[in-house]
């Protein structure tokens, strides 16, 4: 099925607020409907969450899908209904013929039914004395900055922190970081997993960091253990993550394992 409003134009925006809304209740109520997959990502579902009802969408839990922008429904479907999502591409994002497309695949796996579990070698090797465990949440940074002291704000006490971002300048990355900081957001993680810091943007006087060195400084002075390279976020592969599930991070032979519960 197709969004009746999905080609509305109304400015910036894909149709107002109370048109996006609509096509996704309709969605969530629509018990023929095992999965939603958001069109694209940009800005405005926050815009659109204070018109929805997830009353009926509680008793009949289907996938939401989606990633960037899509963070928002991430963060309070996860945190208050304590339903799962999937991080992932959509549909703006599949690739073409002939193009990689390992995360359209593991996305139609994990859609309909196949375990997850991902090994990469990362570019800076953490020291984990044990195998991290914790509830995985995040998403896009910006979206989470943005949601600070609204009743969506983002809860991390004894979880695993997925971050990712694109076309940001580099001060703005560490603004936001110092506000997770500062707001002590960043003291009781267990862990932060790094995705793709994508397309980051420098002013005239350079910063004097990327975007990962300024992650590696803040979270070094915290003594909490990054991830680095997470193959998740705004580039060409951006494997599936399940948000709101439970995730054991080990390293061994210089590999990192992402396993995720059932």
């Amino acid at each position: 099925m197709v969004g009746k409003n999905l080609y509305s134009s109304y400015h910036q925006f894909a149709g107002k607020d109370e048109d996006r809304a609509s096509d996704l209740q309709q969605m969530m109520d629509d018990e023929n409907i095992k999965a939603i997959l958001c069109a694209r990502g940009g800005y405005g579902t926050v815009r659109t969450l204070q018109h929805l009802d997830f009353h009926y969408f509680t008793r009949n839990p289907k996938w939401i899908v989606g990633f960037s922008d899509i963070t928002v429904l991430h963060n309070y479907i996860n945190q208050h209904l304590h339903i799962k999502t999937l991080h992932a591409q959509m549909p703006l994002n599949f690739p073409r013929e002939g193009a990689d497309n390992r995360s359209t695949d593991l996305l139609k796996k994990v859609l309909f039914g196949r375990s997850l579990s991902y090994s990469w070698k990362p570019s800076r090797t953490p020291e984990l004395k044990d195998i991290l465990s914790g509830t995985l949440t995040g998403g896009n940074l910006s979206v989470i900055y943005s949601l600070s002291a609204t009743p969506y704000d983002l809860q991390t006490k004894g979880k695993i922190l997925f971050l990712e971002d694109v076309d940001e300048y580099l001060y703005h990355i560490d603004r936001m970081m110092m506000n997770l900081k500062l707001s002590g957001k960043l003291q009781v993680i267990n862990a932060l997993l790094l995705g793709g810091m994508t397309s980051m943007n420098d002013n005239s006087l350079p910063f004097g960091k990327d975007a990962y060195q300024i992650i590696y400084d803040i979270m070094d002075e915290l003594n909490i253990p990054v991830i680095p390279d997470c193959p998740a976020g705004h580039s060409a592969t951006n494997l599936p993550l399940i948000m709101g599930s439970h995730v054991k991070i080990n390293q061994k032979a210089g590999k990192i394992t992402l396993e995720f519960a059932d």
